[in-house]
């Protein structure tokens, strides 16, 4: 198996026909074709239904399109390592963020990145965090802010800050103590996200060991949803300290710290430990850990850093 087959079988897969990829990709289409069927001869499965109106993926052929850009990738990755080894680190990186880290991050090190390596050029994703575990270890991306510090198959993870979680509502709620017990959560009509939600799960797991059901009204899967909710005087909610910092500075929104431990969660740096990295990825690496000590030390993302710790 060749590395020029997997492009070609990619083109194809892309093109849709024999036709439209030889064009493309600049290959006579009988030797384009041949190239195919040599490919699946080898893999011992039909990659491609051939009809009148071109070629479509067989199961086999999509399963195998998924594995052919992935190793095209790291072949990429691989030639540009070696280029870039000698110079100034430069490259596309592709940066994994959840939403709740990306609101107060992405700015910080986007700015930082075309200070200190203009030739790098980012591309920041924000998803949920189970979305972003599984695009970097199927390498889609170089790296990735997790939540939660426990062991995944393939990935390295770092320990950045400790993001407490606290309780938000309207700035017109009165009674509203500077601390609340978790039990008292239950008094307050709650605007949340979805159960399948990395912040839905970890409040529901902290409240579960003492049975506590909370008055949740609404379920909302944006951020900003939930918070102009919580503005409005719709039901209160639970969110991480940083994400709410601008709108309770502003008075738009007030925050009372829950007592309980489970109330925090780990933010890590993540890399999968079965792709080399280039020059950029571990120049990126390094950055995104400084912007947050920075940003941790002086109060702009207020969370607790907790990156100097081997141990974590």
């Amino acid at each position: 198996m060749e590395l020029r087959q997997l492009r070609y079988f990619v083109g194809v897969s892309e093109a849709g026909s024999l036709l439209q990829a030889s064009s493309r990709l600049h290959v006579a289409q009988p030797a384009l074709g041949q190239q195919i069927s040599a490919l699946e001869h080898e893999l011992g499965a039909q990659l491609f239904d051939r009809s009148s109106r071109g070629m479509s993926l067989t199961e086999a052929g999509k399963l195998f399109l998924t594995h052919a850009r992935i190793v095209l990738a790291d072949a990429e990755r691989a030639r540009g390592a070696v280029r870039d080894s000698a110079t100034e680190p430069n490259g596309d990186v592709a940066i994994g963020l959840p939403t709740t880290v990306a609101m107060v991050a992405t700015l910080p090190i986007l700015s930082a990145c075309r200070s200190r390596f203009p030739k790098i050029r980012l591309k920041l994703v924000e998803a949920y965090s189970g979305f972003l575990r599984e695009w970097l270890q199927s390498g889609r991306l170089d790296l990735a802010l997790l939540y939660g510090g426990a062991p995944d198959i393939g990935l390295a993870k770092r320990a950045l800050v400790d993001d407490e979680l606290v309780f938000v509502t309207s700035p017109n709620s009165t009674q509203v103590p500077a601390r609340l017990v978790l039990h008292e959560l239950a008094n307050w009509p709650l605007v949340l996200p979805g159960q399948q939600h990395g912040l839905r799960r970890m409040i529901d797991e902290a409240c579960a060991p003492l049975n506590l059901k909370l008055n949740v009204v609404a379920e909302i899967e944006s951020l900003g949803s939930v918070k102009r909710a919580a503005e409005a005087g719709l039901g209160s909610t639970i969110l991480p300290l940083g994400s709410v910092a601008e709108e309770v500075e502003a008075g738009r929104l007030r925050k009372a710290a829950i007592d309980s431990p489970l109330m925090s969660r780990r933010v890590v740096c993540a890399t999968n430990v079965t792709r080399p990295q280039t020059a950029a990825v571990t120049a990126v690496v390094a950055l995104v850990f400084d912007v947050l000590r920075e940003m941790a030390g002086t109060g702009s993302w207020p969370v607790k850093w907790v990156g100097d710790d081997p141990q974590l």
